[in-house]
């Protein structure tokens, strides 16, 4: 069959890698892609947010299945568009997609349907959060508040202020970070404690099956410190979950939002992600996301040993709970190597040197987030984060060795990387 993959960073670059393991791909496109991922697929240059553009590729390259990679073509309703057309496309609708889309939304959607989360507000502006701030409804002057744009922010429009000064600070500062349009509204919510661990999952609208339990490291700098980025690494281990943990989290947030989508009207079909804090009052979901995450995915499909096409298909025709998903044993790693001045504005077009000899390296898959070709051919930077280096071990610190091996491989001028991922 024909498959066409959505989207141009690291995520993008492992689903185009997982399904050219498929026996049952003929042909696969990606719309756009990245220099990585043309070693792999046929890219074409069209953008995620063309609706109308990806519905015109999709029939002229006569595709079986559409993956959508990104948060941003699923908000503007590409599976809508597809839907109408009669095209074979992986993940929510419109109307499912508010569920990251907003988090204003979220937030309420998990209160309406007794999903545990952070106590919350929701403001119609900054005016409004600050005022909030200063009423005391979230503590003293020195609690520690959690500041959320509304909208899409690429992972950016969070903040975890240590008080109150800080967090009206980051209120009036979270249009310029992120943009007016995400931060029209502002999400305040109580700092909570614990463990954090992020859960995926493939549903198909009644039905489920959990991927490994993952654990991604936002921040720029060791140690937690620094802005907020996309992702700067991430680990799959099981110990991160305990079997009797990931019981309690099914029936008081998983079947909860399932059964909510059915019940608000919009069935949830595709990949939902659920941000988990394990507290001392057990776990509460921070946030959804409706896709694949990134980093997260690198080190995820590394480890499916099933047919990402039979997967896809059963999600499609409901019948996921008939297919039995097989995960390698053992644990992985992703490590991102990002740009100089990420997650400012980044530095492009510097030379990428030693990714042959890190590929050589038994267990290290990379992937491309934010490459291009040189005018002689070779690999040069060309976006925030450059590579996710994403390695497999029979545990977390094998796989974690074997991508910092192969990270101290490879070079570029400004290059920047965590050395903590997995502490």
């Amino acid at each position: 069959m024909n498959v066409l993959v959505i989207g141009s960073g690291g995520r993008e670059h492992a689903i185009c890698d997982a399904f050219g393991r498929s026996e049952r791909v003929k042909n696969l496109f990606c719309a756009s892609g990245n220099a990585g991922i043309a070693l792999l697929a046929e890219c074409v240059d069209v953008k995620p947010d063309d609706l109308k553009g990806l519905v015109v590729l999709a029939a002229e390259k006569q595709i079986d299945l559409t993956f959508v990679g990104g948060e941003t073509s699923l908000a503007l309703g590409l599976v809508d568009a597809f839907d109408r057309e009669g095209l074979r496309i992986i993940g929510p609708n419109k109307a499912a997609a508010r569920l990251e889309a907003s988090k204003a939304f979220a937030k309420d959607f998990m209160a309406r349907h007794g999903v545990p989360t952070a106590r919350y507000a929701n403001c119609e502006n900054a005016r409004e959060a600050v005022e909030i701030l200063q009423s005391g409804a979230f503590g003293d002057a020195d609690s520690p508040v959690v500041i959320k744009a509304d909208g899409l922010a690429a992972g950016k429009g969070v903040v975890i202020a240590p008080d109150r000064s800080a967090a009206i600070e980051a209120v009036r500062k979270m249009s310029s970070l992120v943009g007016s349009q995400a931060a029209a509204k502002i999400v305040i919510e109580e700092c909570l404690v614990g463990k954090e661990v992020s859960l995926l999952m493939f549903a198909d609208g009644e039905d489920f099956v959990l991927m490994p339990p993952t654990r991604d490291h936002k921040r720029i700098g060791e140690g937690d410190t620094g802005l907020n980025t996309g992702g700067m690494g991430t680990i799959t281990d099981s110990p991160l979950l305990a079997h009797d943990e990931v019981e309690i989290i099914t029936d008081l947030i998983v079947e909860p939002t399932l059964l909510g989508c059915i019940a608000d009207g919009f069935p949830f079909r595709g990949i939902l992600f659920l941000g988990l804090m394990m507290t001392a009052d057990g776990p509460k979901n921070l946030e959804y996301n409706v896709r694949l995450g990134d980093p997260e995915t690198q080190a995820i499909l590394v480890r499916l040993e099933t047919d990402l096409v039979d997967i896809c298909e059963g999600m499609l025709s409901g019948t996921l709970s008939s297919i039995e998903i097989e995960w390698k044993q053992g644990s992985s790693a992703c490590v991102v190597l990002a740009a100089k001045n990420y997650p400012g504005k980044p530095v492009t077009g510097e030379a990428i040197e030693g990714l042959t000899e890190a590929e050589m390296i038994e267990g290290v898959k990379i992937f491309h987030a934010g490459t291009a070709r040189g005018t002689s051919g070779e690999f040069i930077t060309a976006g925030g984060r450059v590579l996710g280096i994403t390695a497999m071990g029979e545990n977390l610190d094998a796989a974690l060795a074997s991508a910092y091996e192969a990270a101290a491989k490879i070079s570029f001028d400004g290059m920047q990387f965590r050395r903590d991922i997995g502490k």
